[in-house]
């Protein structure tokens, strides 16, 4: 199982992912949600210009924030800044980047669509959209690298129609909940903090650290009507303290501080025993241990998400535990 890693993009993602390629990760992904973050093409860009080695990319992109031609005009040029071997697209229906906005996700007919004419205009071709015929004509490398680009693929997918999506696109598969059976390549996104020793999962650090993680699950399971499901201790409550905010904005007061930091709505219900419960705040042979679950149960590669006050702690203490 390879390493890899995974941000919350900020202004200073491109200083942490150079300490990412320096401690032996082999990829990051940097996420795409405008509501939240700084544009994920410029910082990857940035990034780049600081390494040598690590595979980049968007984890992920979301059709509906872009026009697909500005998708594939944006690749190029991050091919140019890091070189097509060390780029990666990885592409999904929209949860943050949607869900921030008041959005529903993409439909994932249009996610496959919207994938395949990326990909045509990569390769050169006249491709159609939106009524009209179009094609990357930028005319020498002045302005972009000769067409084909060819680029691996990666699809966030968690339900059927994402899955069959990425078997469509012989996409890597990007996952948040558990390995898919008999898939062959496909990553876990793990967010979470190394506990140091005679650290107890409720402290001021790991919940700085990883109490991103849990309002991560709650997020989701409230957006898709399934809280029952995901935290059947509690987790009505939980939700009920965003009651009081008006329907049409409660979205914003949800994600706000989304996979980065427990927002204050959030903070109450982050405790010690949820932290443990939810897995995301262990010791080093405990993040060992549930590694190798995924590892046997099909990811071969894992993307740490890193949170907090001090990623490039977060970042090193992760990389000694997965190393062993």
């Amino acid at each position: 199982m390879k390493l890899a890693c995974s941000f919350a993009t900020s202004l200073e993602t491109p200083q942490h992912v150079q300490i990412a390629e320096k401690l032996g990760y082999e990829r990051a992904f940097c996420y795409d949600s405008p509501a939240l973050y700084p544009d994920v093409w410029v910082q990857l860009c940035r990034a780049a210009d600081l390494t040598e080695r690590i595979v980049l990319g968007p984890g992920v992109l979301i059709p509906s924030l872009r026009h697909p031609m500005v998708t594939a005009s944006a690749i190029t040029t991050l091919v140019c800044a890091a070189g097509e071997d060390r780029v990666m697209v990885g592409i999904g229906s929209g949860f943050t980047g949607q869900l921030a906005m008041g959005q529903r996700p993409v439909p994932w007919a249009r996610v496959r669509r919207y994938a395949l004419t990326v990909q045509a205009l990569l390769r050169g071709e006249q491709v159609e959209w939106d009524g009209a015929m179009m094609q990357m004509i930028h005319p020498d490398d002045r302005f972009g690298p000769a067409r084909p680009v060819t680029v691996p693929w990666a699809v966030a997918g968690e339900g059927p129609k994402g899955l069959q999506v990425a078997r469509d696109l012989d996409a890597e598969l990007f996952r948040i909940s558990a390995p898919e059976p008999g898939y062959g390549r496909q990553t876990m996104m793990v967010p979470g903090t190394v506990l140091d020793e005679d650290e107890t999962a409720g402290s001021d650090r790991a919940i700085a650290a990883a109490g991103h993680a849990v309002g991560l699950f709650l997020h989701w399971a409230v957006e898709h009507g399934v809280i029952d499901e995901i935290l059947p201790e509690g987790g009505r409550a939980w939700a009920a303290a965003y009651d009081h905010i008006s329907e049409n904005v409660r979205h914003i007061a949800l994600h706000d501080r989304h996979v980065v930091a427990v927002n204050d709505i959030d903070r109450p219900f982050v405790t010690g025993e949820v932290m443990a419960a939810a897995g995301v705040a262990l010791r080093a042979d405990e993040w060992r241990d549930k590694l190798a679950a995924f590892e046997a149960a099909g990811c071969t590669t894992v993307h740490y998400q890193p949170a907090g006050p001090d990623i490039p702690r977060e970042l090193e203490a992760f990389a000694e535990a997965f190393a062993g």
